[in-house]
């Protein structure tokens, strides 16, 4: 048997777009170059690694056995080039999935800092809500992420690398704005606007919050942050969402903190899949994101 990495480049490559020519685009190979070599690879393996469903190609249980292994060679050639070389920087294309409020407010430092200290200037960045990063990383599409929640997903493993703090925010002009301290019966038959399923503000509002609060509603459901943060102000409701996020509409005025006599701290996350070969370059990011404390 001789498989080869070009041909274990465009297994990976079709998973990640999931139609030929998709991958033939992002392997800049011509789409007959892409169809051939999957053949050669499932002939030699003796299995279809893909069910043909219209034009999508799904991964199938062969598949799935083989991304793994096909995901570490591929990883492990990369590092190949610079192996005997004298202190050679890790080389390679860290892909990061974050979380909103990570990806907006602690990673572009976070990478800096990494940057400065590795002299290691390649990294793909997707910033969206946990849910999707999640998947990302159980496709093979993610090296690593950061996200405001555990994951509980069986194929990916969670370790604390930072924590957060929580508020709640208001109009102005609420009721509520006036009162110095503020206890769960204070938010009884309240209005809230909330980020959309799979976003870690929502997850601590509905775990945290929400359980000891009567007759609650949602008001609103966005997608962004920064809407949330418009439709409180344009008083359609509260918000609870992280400081970090708040900081800056705090500071205009545009918004007030209410001050809950609860605890509102929180833990970020860092995300693999438990199969991912760590590399020399996904090594020393981990470790960095360990050692590094940015909200002191």
């Amino acid at each position: 048997m001789n498989i080869s990495l070009k041909q274990l480049k465009v297994f990976v490559g079709i998973t990640q777009h999931s139609t030929l020519t998709a991958a033939s685009e992002s392997l800049f190979l011509s789409k007959a170059a892409v169809s051939m070599a999957l053949s050669e690879l499932e002939k030699q393996l003796g299995h279809p690694l893909f069910d043909r469903v219209n034009n999508r190609l799904l991964l199938n249980q062969e598949g799935q056995k083989l991304l793994p292994l096909a995901d570490e060679l591929l990883n492990r050639a990369n590092t190949i080039d610079n192996l005997f070389l004298d202190n050679a920087p890790a080389s390679g294309t860290l892909k990061i999935g974050a979380s909103d409020t990570i990806g907006n407010h602690v990673l572009p430092a976070l990478l800096s800092n990494f940057r400065a200290q590795q002299q290691h200037y390649s990294q793909q960045i997707l910033i969206s809500n946990s849910t999707l990063i999640c998947q990302k990383l159980i496709d093979y599409e993610l090296d690593i992420a950061l996200i405001e929640g555990q994951a509980h997903q069986s194929d990916l493993v969670s370790n604390v690398f930072s924590h957060d703090a929580m508020c709640i925010i208001a109009p102005i002009n609420h009721p509520l704005a006036a009162k110095k301290q503020l206890s769960f019966n204070d938010f009884n038959s309240s209005q809230w606007v909330l980020r959309e399923t799979g976003s870690g503000s929502r997850s601590f509002f509905l775990h945290s919050l929400a359980p000891q609060i009567k007759n609650w509603t949602q008001s609103v459901e966005l997608n962004t942050t920064e809407a949330l943060i418009n439709c409180v102000a344009n008083g359609l409701g509260l918000g609870c969402l992280s400081s970090l996020a708040a900081q800056y509409a705090l500071k205009d005025g545009r918004v007030k903190q209410l001050n809950l006599n609860h605890s509102m701290q929180r833990q970020f996350w860092l995300v693999m899949h438990k199969d991912k070969y760590k590399n020399p370059l996904l090594k020393q990011f981990i470790e960095f994101c360990h050692k590094r404390n940015l909200l002191k």
